[in-house]
């Protein structure tokens, strides 16, 4: 560990060298939504299993029009005929129907002629027309989803539709989060003078749920040696643990030296960022441990510039770092001696996605970040970036 201010990129190098992905667990597909694949799953039947109509029409013979065909049954989706298609015959057909055995082509109802019991069909169709091959999409034994991918309503629907029924995931982390400080109160509760709401619980709860990770919140910890230890001895029994608070240089800051006395290594403490300065992390074997400061937007900043991205990691995700997105300034920002995080406003101008910095941008300000929906990367540096300077931004 050195004094010296850690970057963004070198500090997050070193959570993510630390982790190393948890043990798989097979699940239902009806459970896996919002986890990350340990393995690659296969296609359990070909996709589609029949040939199928793309359209509602009429399977016939592609070589057996133009010509007026008589019409001798009609398929719904699901009751495919039993009878093959002789030549010189018609059938209707709903989309997704089996294509009868004989028939090559599907002609669309708009483009056909129905009446008293045949189907005059004016142009000539190609053999294949609005007919899906069995196993156009895959074949049983194909790919469907990669390893280390994290499953949402498509890859869900994809796997279901290759006959998929449970699935290896990886096991959702366990995270116990301790928000310090004797000052605070939970929202409804009376306020002292000098106490203070804690928005801080919420925040990171919610955060760390969004990561699919299982959370287990602590009451608020008092600024005391006993509470502190306390707090921390219960979140080192989990996968991480995250605190917020108590990570300065204060006299009540006692987490990193609690942690200490409890086989804590302390891999870096303090990053050149703004706001989010003091944050510290280390290991005690397999725990990882997150200092993330007091300040609510510092808080917010921190966990999803570095705990965030170990949480995915941990779940075997194949891209855990934080994904940036390209912008431009919507007005002058002022650089100073960190990389910042500015709260922002996106919106869409000539095709791109213009940035507009909230006022007020302290770190203590969490009131004024709820109308934000971006975090924007500003460089260290002198002076000031001008207004359509292109920038990188994290969607909130």
């Amino acid at each position: 560990m050195t004094d010296e201010l850690l970057s963004i990129s070198e500090a997050l190098d070193l959570v993510l060298e630390h982790v190393a992905p948890l043990e798989a667990e097979e699940v239902p597909l009806a459970q896996a939504a919002g986890r990350v694949l340990a393995g690659p799953a296969t296609a359990a039947v070909d996709l589609p299993s029949f040939p199928a109509s793309a359209m509602d029409g009429f399977a016939l013979r592609a070589g057996d029009v133009p010509a007026t065909l008589p019409v001798v049954g009609r398929i719904a989706a699901g009751r495919p005929s039993a009878d093959a298609l002789a030549a010189g015959q018609a059938m209707a057909i709903a989309t997704g129907g089996v294509v009868p055995d004989g028939a090559d082509a599907v002609v669309p109802i708009e483009d056909v002629e129905e009446r008293d019991g045949v189907v005059v069909v004016p142009g000539a169709v190609e053999a294949g027309s609005n007919v899906r091959p069995r196993g156009g999409d895959l074949d049983a034994g194909d790919l469907v989803v990669a390893a280390g991918t994290l499953l949402g309503p498509v890859q869900l629907g994809a796997l279901a539709a290759a006959g998929v029924t449970r699935v290896s995931c990886t096991r959702r982390p366990d995270v116990v989060l301790a928000v310090t400080g004797t000052e605070l109160r939970s929202p409804g509760e009376p306020l002292g003078r000098g106490e203070i709401y804690d928005a801080n619980g919420v925040i990171l709860a919610t955060q760390i749920a969004s990561t699919g990770a299982s959370v287990e919140r602590l009451p608020p910890v008092a600024d005391d040696e006993a509470a502190t230890r306390a707090a921390v001895e219960r979140g080192l029994a989990a996968d991480v643990l995250v605190t917020s608070g108590g990570v300065s240089v204060g006299v009540y800051d006692l987490v990193r030296a609690t942690e200490a006395e409890l086989g804590v290594r302390e891999v870096f403490w303090r990053v050149a960022v703004r706001p989010g300065k003091p944050i510290a992390f280390g290991v005690r074997d397999r725990t990882l441990v997150f200092g993330l400061p007091g300040n609510p937007v510092s808080s917010l900043v921190g966990f999803e510039l570095f705990v965030r991205p170990a949480l995915l990691a941990l779940q075997g995700h194949a891209g855990p770092r934080p994904m940036f997105r390209p912008g431009r300034l919507g007005r002058p920002v002022t650089l100073v001696g960190r990389d910042s995080l500015l709260r922002a406003r996106t919106r869409v101008e000539d095709g791109s996605v213009v940035l507009d910095p909230l006022t007020g941008q302290e770190s203590h300000m969490i009131a004024r970040a709820a109308t934000a929906d971006a975090l924007v990367l500003v460089p260290r540096g002198d002076g000031e970036l001008a207004a359509g300077t292109a920038v990188s931004y994290l969607s909130l």
